[in-house]
């Protein structure tokens, strides 16, 4: 049986099986990405490589519809979301398709040596290893800077959305890749870590849990590869006295609930200033509570399942250990009854430092809310995380605003909006939400030899 089932998380019912591939089908997959990287396809000029991130992005344009449903059923999340994700990729193919000849030219350094400048190459086959909640962006984001730079590359996708993957890699066939520009990959943990140990791999990107992207940089460490880790966050979303409270309750739900609240970067920690603990409150248990569940395919829902019965069971088992751990729980608590991996939208308070829920991410529509009375207690608790991914802060006075994101440990903050994402715009965390970054010039720099060439003076 495989491991790479299609299941539909609204009733559990199983769409379809796909077989895992073997051994030899994974070292055929390296040859030929190898042998591609050593080719003018890879080495030549850039222009080919982004007319097919043209192609790509018109394609998925055209498809919207048809790529959004099949992340709908196969991992639960609502239609309108999934087509975000869908025209996403698209922005992120033509960004590079766009921009990345340009991000890539060789940039001079004034030096008493001589005429001094870095240039940019590929540096060989990379490994992705990626998660199901965005299952079509996780994958776009690793693509489309290494086929602009021409690093090929082999994905391992998470075997709960093997359609995705499948829909995915026809795609970039179907835009004009060669064969071993993106290969998808249905193998085990242990088969990953022999790709990393073949000496024709250079690069290991992972986006996951904590515990996955631990077990790779082991492996890759081991064998000197570049990685680069996107894990887990536990965001703070700080409400401010002065804040426009209407607008931050109404995204401050939405940052917890959209994609049943499966977002590394979603709006975890609500830290809101005790001066309007009250109303905020009042008003964002309402809005948490006025959440539809429902089939993902309907537009009426507001509230999808949980990717899997799996997710749903470690859901409940840590809001249970919580609550014995002593945290109150405001509205929810428990998993929904009936078909499907349902959970109520949930609010926790009480949470101390002894608990251990207080350092965990919940992957659920779960918030967690602390009441403070100073900014400076707001960064004290923010940073008080094994986490540094992103964060939100919501204030009338942008000078207050921008001196907290300054103090705040995570790799991105934004002000006045929940946490967000775009092409041209850099993502990546510190701390146990990894390093490395993906998108903009940044992710395009990172599995690229930077070579330093000097004509003597």
């Amino acid at each position: 049986m495989s491991s790479y089932q299609s299941i539909n998380p609204a009733n559990n019912q199983l769409l379809k099986s796909w077989t895992s591939h073997d051994d030899a089908y994974v070292q055929q997959a390296l040859e030929t990405a190898d042998r591609l990287y050593h080719s003018d396809w890879c080495k030549g000029d850039i222009q080919p490589r982004l007319q097919v991130l043209k192609r790509l992005a018109d394609l998925i344009d055209a498809r919207v519809e048809q790529l959004a449903t099949i992340a709908s059923q196969e991992m639960g999340k609502l239609i309108g979301q999934s087509r975000g994700e869908v025209k996403i990729c698209a922005q992120i193919a033509r960004y590079y398709a766009e921009h990345a000849a340009t991000l890539l030219q060789p940039q001079a350094y004034p030096s008493d040596v001589g005429d001094a400048w870095l240039e940019y190459h590929p540096i060989g086959v990379i490994v992705a290893v990626e998660p199901w909640n965005f299952p079509y962006y996780q994958l776009m984001r690793v693509l489309a800077p290494n086929l602009a730079l021409g690093n090929p590359v082999l994905a391992k996708h998470a075997n709960i959305v093997p359609h995705c993957a499948d829909a995915f890699e026809k795609l970039v066939h179907e835009a004009g890749a060669p064969p071993g520009a993106w290969t998808n990959l249905y193998i085990s943990n242990d088969q990953v870590a022999d790709l990393i140990a073949d000496d024709r791999v250079q690069g290991v990107a992972l986006t996951g849990s904590e515990r996955a992207g631990s077990a790779v940089a082991q492996q890759a460490g081991k064998y000197l590869k570049k990685s680069t880790l996107e894990l887990g966050g536990n965001d703070v979303f700080v409400v401010l006295d002065d804040a426009d409270l209407d607008e931050a309750v109404r995204q401050g739900a939405q940052a917890r609930l959209s994609n049943c609240g499966q977002v590394c970067t979603a709006a975890k920690r609500f830290i809101v200033h005790e001066k309007i603990a009250g109303p905020f409150m009042a008003k964002f248990s309402a809005a948490l509570q006025s959440a539809v569940a429902g089939d993902p395919l309907d537009e009426k829902t507001t509230l999808g399942p949980l990717s899997s019965q799996d997710a749903r069971e470690r859901l409940i088992k840590q809001v249970d250990e919580a609550i014995a751990q002593g945290a109150k729980v405001e509205i929810g608590g428990r998993a929904i009854d009936g078909v499907g991996n349902y959970f109520q939208p949930t609010i926790l308070t009480g949470l101390t430092p002894d608990n251990p829920a207080y350092y965990q991410e919940f992957f659920g529509p779960v918030a967690q809310v602390y009441v403070v009375a100073s900014d400076s207690a707001v960064v004290a608790l923010a940073n008080d995380s094994h986490y540094g991914l992103g964060g939100s802060v919501w204030t009338r006075d942008i000078a207050r605003g921008r001196k907290m994101a300054a103090q705040i440990e995570t790799g991105m903050v934004f002000i006045n909006s929940q946490s967000d994402t775009a092409a041209e715009l850099p993502f990546g965390g510190v701390k146990r939400s990894g390093y490395g970054r993906e998108l903009s010039d940044l992710g395009l720099k990172e599995f690229a030899n930077q070579k330093l060439v000097v004509v003597a003076g």
